[in-house]
């Protein structure tokens, strides 16, 4: 098997890691490749192939991941359409969808002796149609997520499903989550947590001004719609797993829907969620 080794540069810790990848993982007897474009961290480790990643991702069977959950996101963006399955390994502080922790990567021998499981994530499709009929899209592995703008002091937001109005609120945003993105920020807007597995598409408020602002959760089939109401002049913004995509004016629509592609996340152990809900959220985080 050809494993592609996928690193945060940015991450502390990441790159002795994904070195420290690599030399066990070719002491296990699979193959290893990286970006060419990190030649410097890799070349010196006899059997890893350097090639452009278009090459790393045609050859490899699997992608791990060191870094911690932003660089699942980003690898998810860039790798869904292929289908290839990704294995996390946390450099980080919380690492939720990663399968082990960096003191754990003995563990990769599992990999190569096919100790593992696959899961697909659910995605959703978050796409802005513009006034003058231009549209802007993009998917989500987490959420997708629209807040009032600098310009912007007062949003009314508008979700309907099949042209009916389900929600009319003012608030200073609002989150729609996939079941993987339930224990990001959904979860600190008061969203419940949702087992990564399932398919839903759920709809939470970030300080909304009422008493009875509630989550709401949708079957994956239906389609959104959202208007954002405020001032001519005003705009909101869309981010989508924490990329800005698009500022939206009052003229604009949202529209919210699962999306076609899937993550594919490899655990090298059976229900490795709860356990990780347990240790990571009922327990202070280390300083």
């Amino acid at each position: 098997m050809t494993v592609f080794i996928y690193p945060n540069l940015l991450k502390s810790g990441s790159i002795v890691c994904a070195q420290s990848c690599c030399e066990i993982l070719l002491s296990a007897g699979a193959s290893v490749c990286a970006e060419d474009r990190y030649a410097e961290y890799f070349e010196h480790i006899e059997g890893v192939e350097l090639l452009p990643i278009s090459e790393c991702i045609s050859r490899c069977i699997c992608i791990v991941v060191t870094g911690g959950d932003g660089t699942i996101l980003r690898c998810s963006h860039e790798q869904s359409v292929h289908g290839k399955p990704i294995l996390g390994i946390n450099c980080g502080t919380l690492g939720f969808m990663t399968s082990i922790e960096a003191d754990e990567i003995d563990k990769l021998r599992l990999l190569c002796q096919g100790g593992y499981t696959v899961t697909e994530r659910m995605m959703i499709s978050a796409q802005v149609i513009k006034a003058d009929g231009s549209i802007i899209s993009a998917d989500a592995l987490n959420d997708a997520v629209i807040t009032k703008g600098e310009d912007c002091k007062i949003v009314d937001f508008e979700v309907s499903r099949s042209d009916k109005v389900v929600s009319a609120l003012r608030a200073d945003g609002i989150i729609f989550s996939t079941p993987t993105g339930a224990s990001a920020y959904s979860l600190s807007a008061g969203g419940p947590i949702i087992e990564p597995d399932m398919s839903c598409i759920e709809f939470s408020q970030i300080c909304a001004h009422s008493l009875f602002a509630r989550t709401i959760i949708f079957s994956p089939q239906v389609q959104l719609s959202v208007r954002c109401k405020c001032k001519h002049d005003a705009h909101t913004v869309l981010t989508v797993d924490g990329s800005r995509i698009a500022s939206i004016s009052a003229e604009d629509i949202v529209t919210i829907k699962r999306s076609p592609l899937v993550t594919r996340i490899i655990e090298l152990a059976d229900g490795t969620f709860f356990p990780t809900i347990n240790r990571k959220l009922m327990k202070p985080l280390k300083s």
